[in-house]
């Protein structure tokens, strides 16, 4: 999308480093630029993210810039599309991300709506990707230049309108980049914290305290492939599959890890690193940039995982991962983000683990 330097740009400032040089870079470039931060979670927070200092930090770095800054009251979305989804995902055994799920559901959504209705041109935000046209005329989400820090993983759900109204001005820094441009424009953000990625879960109560406030946890047995019971734990919801640590099982000389969750019968199967691995990974509720896709891609199964090499198979109603070589299971729930073989920086869809 070719955005005219006058344009209406709306830019999500978190408060932090990225989304404050985000801002500062299209002013510089002569568009009509107005901050906005999203007032999400009103609850305990030490994350660095949705805190009452981040808004403050967003709205002086406006100040700083001269442009103006509203922030907008998104706390009920929040709850009912990324904080409720987490907790039920909990209580039926999946792995969520919500981060994914506040990118699909308030930046990319609610916030864009917000944009329209006030007249605005163009969302831009501090993600570490890039928008990328297509030789047919379609767009797709890529790679952030920066490879530790790419985004495009957790922006993979992003459809042809939404890409076709977001900016990424960050696309093509390095987050060194971005933090030598905070300081030369003296930013009282160049030297904040990156944020963690649960905003809502403070490290004082954590994920159990968190889920123990809004959910029953319940104790679960831990059994070895043939069966034997060899150990408990005390909450069988806080559990995901690849999990190792905080099992509770004494050291031996072969790791053990969570190979299987069973919720109905409170179980979960331990088991070697080998009884971890698998060639196929199937998958449901698929997105697509530029619509369905089969065959050779590219797969990433974490923000920062490395992509592998696999063949999509199936349809919308039954879609599969063939993996060229074992990979470890992936938990269910978990994202399962799809890349062009031919341009591996380039989404072309996603789905969730089952």
């Amino acid at each position: 999308m070719t955005i005219d330097r006058r344009s209406r740009v709306l830019v999500a400032m978190s408060g932090g480093v990225d989304s404050s040089v985000a801002a500062a870079l299209l002013a510089e470039q002569g568009d009509e630029v107005v901050g906005a931060t999203m007032k999400l979670w009103g609850g305990e927070t030490d994350s660095g993210c949705c805190s009452v200092s981040d808004v403050d930090d967003a709205r002086r770095v406006a100040d700083q810039l001269g442009i103006d800054h509203h922030v907008f009251a998104f706390a009920e979305e929040f709850d009912e599309h990324v904080v409720a989804p987490y907790v039920d995902a909990h209580a039926r055994g999946l792995t969520p991300n919500p981060c994914i799920e506040c990118n699909r559901h308030l930046k990319f959504d609610a916030l864009v709506a917000r944009a329209d209705r006030l007249g605005f041109d163009a969302v831009a935000t501090g993600h570490h990707a890039r928008v990328v046209s297509m030789a047919d005329g379609t767009r797709r989400v890529g790679r952030g230049a920066d490879r530790a820090k790419d985004q495009s993983y957790v922006l993979h759900m992003l459809d042809q309108p939404t890409l076709a109204r977001v900016l990424f001005p960050l696309g093509s820094m390095t987050k060194h980049e971005v933090r030598r441009r905070a300081t030369q424009i003296g930013l009282r953000t160049a030297d904040k914290p990156d944020s963690q990625d649960v905003c809502f879960v403070s490290s004082t109560k954590g994920r159990s305290g968190f889920l123990g406030d809004r959910m029953d946890l319940h104790l679960g047995r831990l059994v070895d492939g043939d069966g034997n019971e060899v150990g408990q734990v005390a909450a069988i919801e806080l559990v995901t599959v690849g999990q190792r640590r905080g099992l509770g099982l004494a050291g031996g000389a072969e790791h053990r890890y969570a190979v299987d969750v069973d919720l109905s019968t409170a179980t979960v199967t331990i088991g070697t690193a080998a009884e971890l691995r698998t060639r196929r990974t199937t998958v449901d509720r698929p997105v697509w940039a530029a619509g369905p896709h089969v065959g050779d891609v590219l797969v990433q199964v974490s923000a920062h995982g490395e992509p592998r090499p696999a063949v999509l198979v199936g349809d919308d109603d039954g879609l599969a991962v063939e993996w060229a070589n074992a990979v470890r299971r992936v938990a269910p729930g978990q994202s399962v983000v799809f890349y062009d073989v031919d341009r591996p920086d380039t989404v072309v869809g996603g789905a969730l683990a089952t």
